[in-house]
């Protein structure tokens, strides 16, 4: 849930079944920041298929099963990005900048063994999407995006794969009917 003038912070972006991009289709993207200078984000329905000991050796053991690096976005590829689910409301742990309710950023030059040791869920991300400033609020009003409200469990599913149809179908009335729309149409 967004506090005022946060925007869309904390929230969910959820593709529409008629965002065809390849990049952003059926994509389910956890807002981290939104203000005048525009939107990011993490896509967190796209595990690559690299461990994160590939670049991150010492986070390994820490993160959420699927225990693999994701791709946060198109933007960035080569850099690393941690989101961390701690719950509660106490102070922030060592090495975690809390976003919003449960969720945080990690520092991942912390140890890794000291952030875990609060956390319910791990998870790094390679890249993260971005938008300019007033491009997303375009895009969500021509209807690429539904805004939806996350969980923090949303951000480290086990099963990331299906998280664009479960965020869908929890939704109250007709729009809980689009988690079984098809991904060919043409086949329905």
């Amino acid at each position: 849930m967004a506090r005022d003038g946060d925007r869309y912070v904390g929230r969910l972006l959820v593709a529409a079944p008629s965002l065809s991009e390849q990049e952003f289709r059926r994509t389910v993207v956890l807002v981290l920041d939104h203000d005048d200078a525009g939107a990011l984000g993490v896509v967190v329905n796209r595990p690559l298929p690299v461990r994160v000991d590939a670049v991150l050796p010492p986070w390994q053991e820490h993160v959420t099963e699927p225990a693999r690096l994701f791709r946060g976005g198109p933007v960035a590829l080569d850099s690393a990005l941690g989101l961390v689910v701690v719950p509660g409301d106490g102070p922030e742990p060592v090495g975690v900048r809390r976003i919003i309710g449960a969720l945080g950023l990690v520092d991942l030059d912390a140890v890794p063994a000291d952030v875990s040791r609060s956390a319910s869920g791990l998870r790094i991300f390679a890249g993260y999407a971005g938008w300019s400033p007033g491009q997303l609020e375009g895009e969500v009003a021509e209807g690429s995006w539904l805004v939806l409200d996350a969980e923090p469990s949303d951000a480290v599913t086990p099963r990331p794969a299906g998280l664009w149809a479960d965020v869908l179908r929890r939704q109250p009335g007709r729009l809980s009917l689009l988690a079984s729309f098809p991904d060919d149409p043409t086949h329905n």
